[in-house]
């Protein structure tokens, strides 16, 4: 078997084209296959699939394609354009490539498995891609993978944001909470961010949506409130959003009482910020002791943190009436406690609780959006930062996005 019909073998190349040489060059370490086809024959329109004449071809293009025992592999052709009298000239569609592309279809599948479970770091090393080649398989892979998305029902979203870098630069993601996917994500965070999600999902979609988890932002709930019908029923402000709320008014009822206490040699908060935020059940040992005492004590931080603890119980009421009157009473204790950050909190949590007290009838929070944020940080760390915003979108789509991402070649 010659080396032209070992390689056509190899390629799994078939008519009309065919392996016409191989060159091998070994101080390069590639291997260059040089690909025609069979004269006289219609090509199909890659507009509408008619069997057109053949026009001319195009200069001759390469594309990469898998290794053979490690050597680079080069295929060569001149891509052959058809004349549609419909659609004029167009450059057909190639068996082994995508029209966009400069590898093979075999090629981008395994720099795009690879990219799923591998840093863009390795993955360029060890393919020898460079970084706007990495980035151009994974933007072709987003993009295919979109076109290809079904309009499946979402009854639960989720909308979160996503820091880019420092200096309050942001992303908004728009999830979907019973997949675990992201379906959109926007530069900035400004109500047009989130508006340009409601154009992307069909009428149906629409209908089909039962609950929107969010934060309290309010070019959000703006967005959700012009484009989602009967949307005051259906926005759920997100319950860890609203620990965060109740968290970070203990911590300042703490800086302040911390502050009075060291002055007169008081250090029994020196060191605690964190034990007011967190799961007693998850403290062990001394700390369980030491903390168990704080609390129990005379002190305006025992007294806040008693607040947001009973605020949160709110969650777990599961009808609405008794749920209202425990969040009346708290509201009144909370506005009475004469600590000032729980009194600005509770008349926060007021205005707001009609689209608290949804949570009851939905039971969704975005406890999912929180986990694509940990597969989002990790991407960020892997690619060591991005200093282009759209490839860092690109990224998240790849990996959050749960997208059909393969190539496919015409056959």
């Amino acid at each position: 078997m010659q080396d032209h019909q070992l390689y056509q073998r190899i390629l799994g190349i078939e008519g009309p084209w065919q392996v016409e040489r191989v060159d091998l060059q070994l101080k390069e370490g590639e291997v260059h296959v040089y690909l025609t086809h069979q004269d006289n024959r219609e090509w199909a329109c890659a507009e509408c699939g008619v069997l057109c004449p053949l026009y001319d071809h195009q200069p001759e293009r390469q594309w990469r394609h898998l290794d053979t025992c490690q050597y680079r592999t080069i295929l060569h052709a001149e891509p052959p354009r058809s004349q549609c009298p419909e659609h004029g000239v167009r450059v057909v569609k190639l068996s082994w490539a995508e029209a966009s592309s400069r590898f093979t279809a075999l090629f981008e599948g395994l720099a795009i498995a690879w990219l799923k479970h591998a840093s863009q770091k390795a993955v360029g090393e060890q393919l020898r891609l460079s970084w706007d080649e990495i980035h151009g398989i994974m933007e072709r892979a987003v993009e295919r993978g979109l076109a290809r998305r079904q309009a499946e029902e979402i009854p639960y979203l989720g909308v979160d944001e996503k820091a880019f870098r420092k200096g309050h630069k942001y992303l908004t993601l728009v999830n979907d909470l019973t997949r675990s996917r992201v379906l959109y994500v926007a530069e900035d965070r400004e109500q047009s961010s989130l508006d340009g999600f409601w154009p992307t999902i069909t009428a149906e979609q629409q209908a089909s949506i039962e609950a929107v988890a969010l934060d309290m932002w309010d070019p959000y709930v703006a967005s959700v409130r012009g484009h989602l019908p009967k949307a005051e029923e259906k926005m759920v402000f997100d319950k860890f959003h609203i620990a965060k709320h109740l968290g970070e008014a203990v911590d300042r009822v703490r800086r302040r009482e911390n502050k009075v206490l060291k002055a007169e040699g008081d250090e029994r908060l020196k060191g605690t910020k964190y034990d007011w935020l967190r799961d007693p059940a998850s403290m062990e040992g001394e700390q369980k002791r030491e903390f168990a005492e704080l609390r129990k004590s005379e002190l305006k931080t025992a007294r806040a943190w008693a607040l947001k603890e009973t605020a949160m119980d709110l969650y777990d009421y599961v009808y609405e009436k008794p749920a209202r009157r425990h969040f009346h009473w708290w509201y009144n204790w909370a506005v009475r406690s004469r600590l000032q950050p729980m009194k600005e909190v509770a008349a926060m949590l007021k205005r707001r609780f009609e689209n608290i007290i949804t949570y009851l009838r939905h039971r969704i929070t975005n406890a999912a959006s929180e986990s694509l944020n940990a597969k989002i940080q990790w991407i960020k760390y892997t690619a060591r930062g991005f200093r282009n915003k759209q490839n860092f979108i690109n990224a998240i789509y790849f990996h959050c996005g749960s997208l059909d991402l393969a190539p496919s070649p015409t056959k």
